[in-house]
């Protein structure tokens, strides 16, 4: 019988990021809080210098680790920057071969946005929309002069689900608007009057301030539409 060959051991870095980590999370630390030096590291690891130096820069590109020059390291807050620009580069390089990603991030986003809104109208009064109705005003202030602002229409979004508490959608949404911003110039002109844009949004809060979950659902997929239409232009 042959002999089954053993797993490879994994290298002294990454035994190191997980030492790291496992120390991290020993002792209770939260995002900015400062981590031990070089120095400490290499001592409580048992590891050489390359390898802790190897193991920070694998953390800090993930955003475990932040390392402030001049002032030492701390625990990093979490980013999806990488994720972002991974996400933005395979978008843009199936944008006209039929097997487009950004397609299918907008259907997660839109079924996400859709989940979203139900939350909202189950929280009821609960839920403080005013902030998102001031953003609409804006909206139309700008929509008379002819362009509603991509930040604008980022910060809608952001404001509307703020009363559920989760910072994790404030994140998720953003990196799904960071993709399609890097990726904007490839994309075309919009082709939806700001009007039908400031519209859209304003179907989305009044069905969600009326509780009305179907005219919600509908509302967040007619927001859509338009990013759907410049993805199908761009396939001719």
């Amino acid at each position: 019988m042959a002999a089954v060959p053993r797993p490879a051991r994994p290298s002294r870095a990454v035994e190191a990021q997980e030492g790291v980590k496992d120390l991290i999370v020993r002792r209770g630390l939260v995002a900015g809080d400062p981590l031990p030096t070089e120095s400490e590291l290499m001592e409580q690891l048992q590891v050489s210098r390359n390898s802790i130096r190897e193991a920070l820069k694998a953390l800090q590109a993930v955003g475990i680790v932040e390392i402030r020059h001049g002032f030492g390291m701390f625990v990093g807050r979490m980013s999806l920057a990488g994720l972002v620009d991974e996400l933005a580069f395979h978008s843009r390089i199936t944008l006209q071969n039929g097997k487009n990603h950004l397609a299918h991030l907008v259907e997660i986003r839109e079924i996400l946005e859709v989940g979203l809104v139900q939350r909202l109208i189950d929280l009821g009064s609960e839920a403080d929309l005013t902030p998102a109705a001031d953003v609409i005003a804006r909206m139309d202030a700008e929509a008379e002069q002819g362009l509603v602002s991509p930040e604008t229409d980022r910060l809608f979004h952001d404001l509307l689900y703020r009363p559920l508490g989760n910072p994790l959608v404030s994140q998720l949404l953003g990196a799904f608007w960071d993709v399609y911003y890097q990726l904007r110039d490839h994309l075309g002109t919009p082709d939806e009057p700001p009007g039908d844009v400031a519209k859209r949004h304003r179907d989305i809060y009044t069905a969600v301030l009326a509780g009305d979950g179907p005219a919600a659902a509908a509302a967040v997929t007619a927001h859509f539409d338009g990013v759907r239409n410049r993805l199908a232009r761009l396939r001719g």
